[in-house]
């Protein structure tokens, strides 16, 4: 038995079996992706789909997406790829595409006006060495990396990754412990620490997605987007006031459709009260 370090779970597991994740497995007592080069989705999209408005506006970036995830949001929209059974089956039936075949592919669509490569669609960190394997070819080729995660991993992570890493948008769903614990299965205080330290080393960019009912009241907003506004570079500077902020409008999908979308004007109402802190507050899904 070995346990993983990816996130605040830390998974003992057997060898041959898997984490809560259904990624991380133990092959000869060391702990590894079972995903690693596994593509599930692959499509050249705007940049600005991920969302990153402030990073290369207007280009296009190969995305890529593998299967799992350490989160348990009843509102997924890939969850087919992300937490259903039928995700933990694509280990066999998922194409294999090798770090240095896929930053071919991204070299090959530039003449599409792809600028590299941003990992999305699953939880990127739950298979983190192939992010890392493949972004090292990306730099080498001269295009950038993008990072779509819902910021639930360790620091170590986060640090061996970053070398690599040129933009990110982190998922911060909401602000407070009971949300993330009982809705989300996750960790608010792990993402929090994430977040502060990748604002350090990258472009960042934050999306919440508003749910009626869980994380759409005005003393939620005022509280994250307090927090956000006080973040800090490396020197100390505060620098949270330009960090793009992301308000998404929730429809009902997967396992959360006892609910009807969210009002647009509770999106645009909260996007109001977050941009009394943040200088970039963008509305989505409206």
């Amino acid at each position: 038995m070995a346990q993983c370090e990816v996130c605040f779970r830390h998974c003992k597991i057997e060898e041959g079996a898997r984490g809560f994740c259904g990624v991380r497995t133990v092959r000869d007592g060391i702990v590894t992706a079972a995903n690693y080069g596994r593509i599930t989705s692959l499509a050249l999209d705007p940049i600005e789909k991920k969302p990153l408005y402030h990073f290369h506006p207007g280009s296009r970036i190969l995305s890529v997406g593998s299967y799992g995830c350490n989160l348990r949001c009843p509102f997924c929209q890939n969850y087919e790829i992300s937490w259903s059974e039928q995700a933990y089956r694509l280990e066999k039936t998922a194409e294999y595409a090798s770090p240095e075949q896929l930053a071919e592919t991204a070299a090959y669509y530039r003449k599409s006006g792809n600028i590299g490569v941003a990992f999305t669609y699953n939880e990127p960190l739950v298979g983190y060495e192939y992010v890392r394997d493949t972004a090292k070819l990306i730099h080498e080729r001269g295009m950038v990396n993008v990072l779509v995660s819902n910021g639930t991993a360790s620091i170590p992570v986060l640090e061996e990754l970053m070398p690599h890493i040129d933009a990110m948008n982190i998922d911060l769903k909401g602000f407070t412990d009971r949300y993330y614990r009982d809705v989300l299965g996750g960790d608010r205080q792990m993402v929090m620490d994430f977040i502060e330290r990748a604002v350090q080393l990258c472009h960042v960019e934050l999306t919440m997605l508003i749910v009626p009912g869980e994380n759409d009241t005005e003393e939620e907003m005022r509280a994250l987007s307090a927090w956000v506004a006080g973040l800090r570079d490396r020197s100390g500077e505060m620098i949270g006031t330009q960090i793009p902020l992301h308000v998404s409008r929730f429809f009902p999908r997967f396992h959360m459709t006892d609910r009807d979308a969210t009002p647009v004007r509770t999106v645009y109402r909260l996007a109001e009260i977050a941009g009394e802190k943040l200088k970039y507050v963008y509305t989505g899904n409206c």
